[in-house]
This record gives C-alpha cells, structure tokens and sequence, in this order.
C-alpha cells in the first residue's frame, strides 16, 4: 500500500527538480559527488597510511619520558577506623528518640 512505484518517484523528482530548480538540482548532485570521491579517497589514504605505520614504528624506538618530577605530596592511604560497636547501633525494632511511638 505504501510502496513507491516508478511513477511516484518520477513525481517526486519532478517536485523537486520544480521546488529547487534543474541548475541548483544538478549543482548539489555534483557536490554529492565530489563529497564521495572525497570520502573514498580519504580512506585509501588511511589505508596506505596503516600499512606504511608499522614499518615506520620498527625503525624508531619508543623515547622515555624525561621531564619527570617527582611528587611534592605523596598520596596517604585511607586508616582504617573501628567499626561501630553494638551498643551504637540501634535494632530496627526498637523506636528511636525521634519517633513518638505509635498504637
């Protein structure tokens, strides 16, 4: 029911062509174009760029950090505290202070 048949694509283009104009159409269709080539071109690139990449690795060590320093203030860690002793810690039966009891 809502398939596109070659006759509604033929008006869409038609509308379109109309809306914008065939010179401002073809212009955009001829950037479209460009973009792609551009785009393809760009990844040959990154592909010839990976392959020549380890080669270029191998040949150069890997150079140490020189501008080390040390730290001005050593990171302590945590102490351990005690843990809480029975008598601090109220049962969940037993109505606390802040609570008026309820009947």
């Amino acid at each position: 029911m809502l398939g596109l048949s070659p006759i509604h694509l033929v008006l869409v283009l038609l509308v379109i062509v109309l809306l914008f104009g065939a010179g401002r159409v073809s212009g955009m269709m001829g950037e479209f174009g460009k973009g792609i080539k551009s785009f393809k071109a760009g990844l040959k690139d990154d592909d010839h760029a990976a392959a020549a990449a380890p080669a270029a690795d191998a040949a150069e060590p890997a150079r140490r950090i020189t501008d080390e320093r040390p730290i001005e203030h050593p990171v302590t860690p945590p102490t351990a505290t005690a843990a809480p002793t029975a008598s601090a810690v109220t049962p969940p039966s037993a109505p606390r202070a802040s609570e008026p009891e309820r009947r």
